[in-house]
């Protein structure tokens, strides 16, 4: 009778770790995976919609403008300085973390 009531007890944790295990991986999907391709979306369509002027910043920190779209828009002929430009893929490149018109402002205040 006791071997009857072990297993018994045996089966209905089994069930339980299980329900625990499919709760860990949804709550995982939840605050992990979902968060990050939703940013994944959010910079492809930051990067299809690029144009001539825009200011980016690249993957390894030089901020720039864009100046011409090349190679299928594959690529970007960006200034980083005055006469100093640079061919950047257009994987690299990354929206600034502020809002590029108080960037463009500051900017232009540093410059008078």
């Amino acid at each position: 009778m006791e071997l009857n009531l072990i297993a018994l007890q045996d089966a209905a944790g089994g069930g339980m770790q299980l329900l625990m295990i499919v709760a860990l991986i949804v709550i995982f999907y939840f605050f992990m995976i979902r968060p990050q391709q939703k940013r994944q979306k959010e910079i492809k369509k930051f990067r299809e919609g690029l144009n001539k002027g825009d200011r980016i910043i690249t993957a390894g920190g030089i901020h720039g403008r864009i100046q011409q779209i090349k190679d299928n828009d594959n690529a970007f002929l960006v200034e980083i300085a005055d006469g100093v430009r640079i061919l950047v893929d257009k994987n690299s490149v990354y929206p600034l973390g502020t809002d590029t018109t108080k960037v463009q402002e500051t900017s232009e205040e540093l410059k008078k």
